[in-house]
Parts: C-alpha cells; sequence; structure tokens
C-alpha cells in the first residue's frame, strides 16, 4: 500500500470518532451548498463522518458562503470537517475557506499542490494563510489512486494536478464510443489540475471531478473508461463548456446530475445540450435558474434550488447571450440573501433520494440493474 493510503488511514483511525459527529444514519447525504457559482459539496457518511470539496467564494462572498456551508454542516449534524478537499486555487473553490475555518474545526486539508496559475491573491493564501490552517490538523497532497479514508466509503482520487488513474476501477474498462468524435475545448492552467474524486456507498456511485477540462476528461475516458457509470454526477464545472465533453458525461451514464451553476455563470446552452441527451439521464437538476439557457434549456422549477438573484417580471424564454470576459466584465448579480442546497440521501443498495431544499419537492430513483452492478 502507498505511503500516502497508509498515511490517509491511519489518520483516519487516529482521528475518527462518529460519536462526536452525532448519530449514526443509514444513508450517505450530500449537500450541493449553493456558493453563487463556486463549488462546495458536502458528503456526510452513515457513521457520520464528513468530507467537504471545496469551501466557496473568496473576498466579499466568503462570509456568506462559509455561512451557507455551516448551515448544511448544523442540519447535518456536524462538530467538524474530518476532509476538506481543495479541487483547485480559484477563488470560488477555496475563498471561503479561512472563513469556514474559523467557525468549525477541519481535520484534514488535501489538494493538489501548488498553484500553476500565477495570481497574487493566490498566491499570498497559500505562502501565508494556508500553512496557518493546516498547521492545526494534517496535510495531504493528493495523488490519483489515493484513498481518502472515511468509514463506510470508498472514496478514491481519480484525478490531481493533471494526472489520471492508470488502472480501470472494477467493472470498467471498457471501450469508449465517444472518444471517436471528441472534440477538445479551452482550458485555463488551474482547472486541469483538478482534484477528481470517486465515492461508493455499497452499490451507489458517484463522482465530482472539480472543474476538469475536456482534454483531462478524454485523458481519463478514453480510448476506455476507467470509470465506468455513476448514479449521480455532481458539479459540472458548474455547466461551463470548457468541460462537460461527450467522452466523460455520456460515458458515465448517470442517472442525475447536479450542476452546481450560477443565474449568470454556467449552464451554457452547448452543456445543457450535451446532459440532456445524455445516454439514461433521468432528471438535471440546478443550483440556479440560468439566464444563459433561459427556458430553452432549462427543467422544471422544482429541480431548481435557487432562482434569480435578482426580482424579474418574466422569465426569459430565449437565453441571453454570456457576459464579456476579463478585467471589464460586470460583475455578477449579488445574492446575500436565504439560499437552498440540494440534498441526496444514498442507500447502499444503489437507490437514492434528491430533494430541492427550497420547494421541498423530492424524488426517489430506485435501485437499477445499472445501480447493482450486473
Amino acid at each position: 500500500m502507498r505511503t500516502a493510503m497508509m498515511f490517509l488511514g491511519a489518520l483516519a483511525l487516529a482521528v475518527a470518532s462518529p460519536r462526536a459527529q452525532g448519530a449514526a444514519g443509514k444513508t450517505l447525504d450530500i449537500y450541493v451548498v449553493d456558493v453563487e457559482g463556486g463549488n462546495a459539496t458536502l458528503f456526510v457518511s452513515p457513521t457520520g463522518e464528513s468530507l467537504l470539496i471545496d469551501s466557496g467564494n473568496g473576498g466579499a462572498g466568503a462570509v456568506r458562503d462559509a455561512g451557507r456551508i455551516m448551515a448544511a454542516a448544523s442540519a447535518a449534524g456536524l462538530s467538524r470537517i474530518d476532509n476538506l478537499i481543495t479541487t483547485h486555487w480559484h477563488a470560488d473553490h477555496y475563498g471561503g475557506m479561512a472563513e469556514l475555518a474559523a467557525r468549525i474545526p477541519i481535520r484534514t486539508f488535501i489538494d493538489h499542490g501548488p498553484n500553476v496559475q500565477p495570481a497574487a491573491a493566490t498566491d499570498s493564501f497559500l505562502e501565508k494563510t494556508y500553512p496557518q490552517l493546516y498547521a492545526k490538523g494534517q496535510h495531504h497532497v493528493a495523488r490519483p489512486g489515493d484513498h481518502i479514508a472515511v468509514a463506510g466509503l470508498n472514496v478514491l482520487i481519480v484525478t490531481s494536478a493533471g494526472q489520471t488513474i492508470k488502472d480501470a476501477l472494477p467493472g470498467a474498462g471498457g471501450p469508449n464510443p465517444y472518444c471517436a468524435t471528441f472534440k477538445n475545448g479551452d482550458a485555463n492552467a488551474e482547472d486541469p489540475m483538478s482534484v477528481g474524486t470517486y465515492v461508493s456507498f455499497g452499490r451507489f456511485r458517484t463522482i465530482h471531478l472539480g472543474d476538469l477540462t475536456k482534454g483531462k476528461e478524454f485523458e481519463l475516458m478514453c480510448p476506455n473508461n476507467r470509470i465506468g457509470t455513476v448514479d449521480v454526477l455532481l458539479g459540472l464545472h458548474h455547466g461551463v463548456d470548457s468541460s462537460n465533453s461527450e467522452v466523460s458525461v455520456h460515458a458515465l451514464r448517470p442517472r442525475v446530475a447536479i450542476m452546481n451553476n450560477g443565474t449568470r455563470k454556467g449552464g451554457s446552452p452547448e452543456v445543457m445540450t450535451t446532459v440532456h441527451s445524455s445516454p439514461g439521464l433521468e432528471d438535471l437538476w440546478q443550483m440556479h435558474f440560468s439566464q444563459l439557457s433561459g427556458q430553452e434549456y432549462t427543467v422544471p422549477g422544482m429541480f431548481i434550488a435557487n432562482l434569480l438573484d435578482e426580482p424579474s417580471a418574466a422569465m426569459p424564454v430565449a437565453p441571453i447571450p454570456p457576459p464579456p470576459a476579463g478585467a471589464n466584465a460586470p460583475p455578477a448579480p449579488i445574492h446575500d440573501g436565504h439560499a437552498y442546497w440540494i440534498k441526496v440521501s444514498a442507500q447502499s443498495d444503489g437507490s437514492f433520494t434528491v430533494t430541492n431544499d427550497r420547494t421541498k419537492f423530492g424524488k426517489r430513483y430506485e435501485m437499477t440493474v445499472k445501480a447493482a452492478g450486473k
């Protein structure tokens, strides 16, 4: 067993105490928290141990997003975060970390290693603030193939620092037919470094690939699909079209996809078309109504946790053009009011329920032949 894997296993034995995290349940609970187009996804195992993927926005949004994560942690009965994975060093994924760490203990900090897209604020955070945070716990640089010890779950790192797992997961490894028509997309330096995490609980399987871009999706999934299929596809890079190729979305064949988009961030028509045409997809759930997809490409409101940040007399039908990128881009709408999460409660037989916190609408997805691995 690799040293990193042994380290994480030993750490789990040393610090994991389900009693400290509340009464054990029978489900794996996943809270997809609204951090306004960033990412914060909280996993709570049946034993009460926790894994948080990303910590929301920085700057003016740090206090807001840390508060929203804390609300989910409180609903889950958590008194600490056992593992925090930072997928990559963009402020909408790590920006709320210091504020969150001031509110709740974090035991293990996991990341892909150094930032590769120089930015003054990020580099200052990594040099000064981050070491102070993980000095109170443990720090681990993830490598593909590492297992994160969370009792009752199989948590596997499948991508990190631009690398992917080399061996297929059990039952996977077949040819990926979508590789033949693959078209690459644009990418910055940091997104391809994303830590991708595969989680299974009995027959239930889910994956969160951070902001992994199309080129890295190809490396992970072609020519053979190393992952297989999943029940729930999380994140989807906010629904941005530099990710979400058919070689990934269609080959994974999720029954449910949950998109961590913002009102004007992600949910682009190209991505919505890819997701809605994915074989076997039953439902797409969204964190926000996307003005970039309008009503042409969106889903019924019962599948959307949060609507527009600004009041509107009517929902638009046609998508709006995306705002220009770069230094002169207009600021995103500010929403500091109440926010709602989407919650997944999965059972070990592969069945699961997804609930919209805003409407309290929930839908149960029964175990299927695919979920049973047959």
